[in-house]
């Protein structure tokens, strides 16, 4: 099979599980909720929306190559970093720090990726990024608040351009054997992270009895984090055929990715607590911002792209 027949094969099989996700929300929405709002199942219905929309935009930018998944990913790096510097504590004197984020560090990321340059692209946002970063702010001549200030900016570059830069990083990966077909690594990450999200907020739901954080994530549960975390792992485990790996390792993997995604989701519920907001933004329905979506891809992809790196690529 060709790389668009694998692609269309396995949209058809997410489209497939999002019809059946849809008409189970529609069934539960009639028969038990009997048409009135219900915060769970009119929550689920939501979530089921926009992975219908998120499912079409991958799908068509896979579609598009190389070219479609960087420039994808790179609007997604500036909505996530938007909607990061709209609820950090900045000054008037932080709009060039801001700017330099936005229009230089952003697009040179993006462009390392395109022409494959690994040993810039892992350092540029963390060596010079981070050294640039105050050396902007600092000639702006506020000094109020200046480390935090220019920590929070630092920080907010890692998490939107850096950490989410590492998903297109993945078409870079050359891999003996699987020439061609790097874009599923994409579709594998995604998948599985996404999934264990949805699956923590219905086992959550359905056995959650324990909380696991009350004072940053009060809908986390124990039962919510092993039943996501496990059904996730299996998922992973079952889609080794997308990948390079054996179904053991494929398992293995997506346990290292729930993991590191169910604690970035942590980290980013810890920020929004300190800044008293319940969303990042309200772009995506039922799923807040752009942040909200991405917070446990934020961590898991960067761990995903060096562990794949070093055990498979040459």
């Amino acid at each position: 099979m060709t790389f668009h027949q694998h692609t269309l094969a396995l949209l058809a099989a997410v489209g497939g599980v999002l019809v059946f996700a849809s008409i189970a929300g529609w069934i539960l929405k009639l028969r038990v909720a009997h048409g009135a709002p219900h915060p769970v199942i009119d929550n689920l219905n939501a979530r089921v929306k926009a992975w219908w929309i998120m499912a079409a935009v991958i799908g068509l930018a896979l579609f598009a190559g190389k070219i479609g998944v960087i420039v994808l990913f790179a609007l997604i790096s500036f909505v996530a970093l938007r909607e990061y510097a709209t609820i950090a504590p900045t000054r008037r004197a932080d709009h060039r720090t801001l700017l330099f984020g936005f229009f230089i560090a952003l697009p040179i990321q993006y462009y390392l990726i395109w022409v494959e340059w690994y040993g810039l692209f892992s350092i540029f946002i963390p060596v010079y990024g981070y050294l640039a970063l105050p050396i902007v702010a600092a000639l702006s001549g506020d000094t109020r608040n200046f480390m935090e200030r220019t920590a929070t900016i630092q920080w907010g570059l890692m998490i939107s351009v850096f950490c989410i830069s590492h998903v297109p990083a993945l078409l870079t990966l050359d891999i003996p054997g699987y020439e061609g077909r790097t874009a599923f690594l994409i579709v594998f990450l995604i998948l599985v992270v996404q999934s264990s999200d949805v699956l923590q907020y219905v086992w959550g739901k359905l056995a959650g009895r324990h909380k696991i954080a009350p004072e940053l994530s009060p809908s986390k549960t124990v039962e919510g984090f092993v039943g996501g975390v496990a059904s996730a792992t299996a998922l992973g485990a079952a889609l080794w055929w997308i990948t390079p790996f054996s179904p053991l390792a494929a398992g293995l993997l997506a346990l290292a990715i729930t993991l590191m995604g169910f604690l970035g989701g942590l980290v980013m519920s810890a920020i929004k607590r300190d800044r008293g907001i319940k969303d990042w933004g309200t772009l995506i329905e039922g799923h807040g911002g752009m942040l909200d979506r991405l917070d446990s891809v934020c961590f898991s992809a960067p761990i995903f792209f060096h562990l794949v790196r070093y055990w498979y690529a040459v």
